[in-house]
């Protein structure tokens, strides 16, 4: 559920440009994320979970 002033809710009450920051920040953290399961998973085996490929 989301935020609430009086019969409203708190996103409704945000400026555009308050939004577009929001909007902005998220896929920063979106892109944050994926280059670090892609750091995790760049040199992984396919197939073969939890076991590294080999340095070389």
């Amino acid at each position: 559920m989301t935020n609430r002033i009086g019969n409203k809710d708190v996103a409704q009450q945000r400026s555009k440009s308050e939004k577009a920051r929001i909007k902005a920040q998220n896929i920063a953290n979106e892109a944050v994320k994926k280059a670090e399961a892609r750091a995790k998973y760049r040199n992984a085996v396919k197939g073969q979970p939890g076991q590294p490929a080999p340095a070389g």
